[in-house]
């Protein structure tokens, strides 16, 4: 008779029920060797999400507490990119995905309180531009790591996602103990020193890079539709340096233009995205990881409805397959920006941008809009097991088309996961950050309805 261990994670998930047990020919009970143990869905999303949540926890970037930008199981980096240099993004993400981990008990709540704090006092130190962050820092030093040649300074989009995620640990402090008080002060004096008016140089419209080097010669100014959209509500949103509506009207929607209606695979869609009719799912993800789509609208677009529809293109040019590649379909899906068979890449459902690599990140973190559709493909990634899963979660992607499977993670890719399932589960972040007073009064101001609004 072969012998069964269990870890005690399992034996907790059996007796909660979490697990369910079933002989191979269907039947209850059976021997040890004809029995299977399959995870619920309840204890395959905490599976997922602890994992993940450990890639922000164990694996952070140990003096700044942020998350390395990268984590490369193998050991192997190239030229400067070190597992060092932390990221503003994709520390967003994680700091959020850390605030779910203290909810649910993945670490106590004084432990995550000493984090914050850690986190914090770094970026009070840090490099700032105008009160913006880099893209990049050297975790050690706090000093910035030039994103480009001419990318050495502040990136607005990059601190709207580290500040989306701020202002959701504010949320959580802010009614807590003395100490936690106290952080929550703290988290509003870099809210309030981001100088997003100084973005919009001198125009209505908001610019994504400036460089005390270089200046404005980045030459970004961000317009609909891509990832950026919690970044205008977050500059109409400041009580200090917020930007009046017609940056978001003129700017982000171009009068209107944003609005496009079109179909794609079938799916209708009514906004315009950037040269293309349909991009990579993280432009579904980032700006919603905070900001809830539920019931959310303006004159443009109801978020949820445009948001899902965006999921769905993307499932079904996969399902579709114009390329053939192997194993294409409900299983496995989702085109977003990973690593890739060609270096980095943004992948989306267009043939040119399609190279046969799924990026777990893209359906998982579509949970909230595809539940029963992400959760086939969580199913299917579980069972490839060590292809694709190790101590952080899902690796960052991969190709069975040319059997290629990294084991390598990157931040901005693995927060959105832990996130967006803790906001499928309970929407608690999606609660944090829409209590917020500052960004209720951003959501009035540029004309959005909600159901967390007054």
């Amino acid at each position: 008779m072969k012998k069964i261990v269990i870890s005690i994670f399992s034996i907790a998930l059996i007796a909660s029920g979490s697990w369910s047990c079933k002989s191979n020919s269907g039947q209850d009970g059976g021997s040890e060797d004809s029995t299977k143990v399959e995870l619920t869905d309840e204890a395959l999303l905490d599976s997922v999400q602890h994992r993940t949540f450990n890639y922000f926890w164990d694996g952070a970037e140990p003096t700044s507490g942020l998350a390395r930008e990268r984590y490369h199981v193998d050991g192997e980096y190239i030229g400067t990119d070190t597992p060092d240099i932390v990221t503003s993004g994709g520390s967003g993400f994680g700091i959020m995905a850390v605030l779910a981990g203290i909810d649910r008990g993945y670490v106590s709540r004084e432990d995550g309180l000493k984090r914050m704090d850690k986190i914090v006092t770094f970026l009070e130190k840090a490099d700032k531009f105008h009160g913006a962050f880099p893209h990049w820092w050297y975790g050690e030093t706090g000093k910035v790591k030039p994103f480009g040649t001419k990318d050495n300074g502040g990136d607005l989009v990059e601190t709207a996602f580290l500040i989306q995620g701020l202002l959701a640990v504010h949320q959580y402090y802010v009614n807590g103990s003395d100490s936690e008080k106290a952080l929550a002060e703290r988290i509003d004096k870099l809210w309030k020193g981001v100088e997003w008016d100084w973005y919009r140089n001198g125009q209505n419209v908001l610019y994504w890079h400036w460089s005390p080097e270089y200046a404005w010669e980045m030459n970004f100014p961000v317009r609909g539709y891509n990832e950026c959209l919690i970044m205008y509500i977050l500059a109409a949103a400041s009580p200090t340096h917020g930007v009046p509506a017609e940056v978001y009207t003129e700017g982000w929607a171009e009068k209107g233009a944003i609005v496009s209606p079109h179909t794609v695979e079938g799916i209708n869609l009514n906004l315009r995205y950037q040269g293309t009719q349909a991009g990579p799912l993280f432009w579904a993800h980032y700006s919603f990881l905070g900001l809830d789509p539920n019931g959310l609208q303006d004159k443009y677009a109801n978020y949820f409805d445009e948001m899902k529809n965006y999921t769905l293109v993307n499932r079904a040019y996969c399902i579709r397959n114009p390329k053939g590649y192997k194993n294409y379909g409900e299983n496995s899906w989702g085109l977003t920006a990973s690593y890739s068979v060609k270096g980095y890449a943004a992948h989306s459902p267009n043939e040119n941008d399609d190279h046969g690599v799924i990026s777990p990140t893209a359906a998982l973190s579509s949970i909230v809009y595809t539940p029963k559709e992400s959760m086939q493909v969580m199913r299917y990634l579980y069972n490839m097991k060590d292809k694709t899963l190790g101590k952080y979660g899902f690796y960052d992607a991969y190709s069975e088309t040319d059997n290629w499977y990294p084991k390598r993670y990157l931040a901005i890719d693995q927060g959105p996961i832990a996130v967006m399932i803790e906001n499928y589960r309970t929407q608690l972040l999606w609660k944090l950050f829409m209590s917020h007073p500052d960004v209720q009064k951003g959501l009035n101001k540029l004309g959005f309805e909600s159901p967390y609004l007054k």
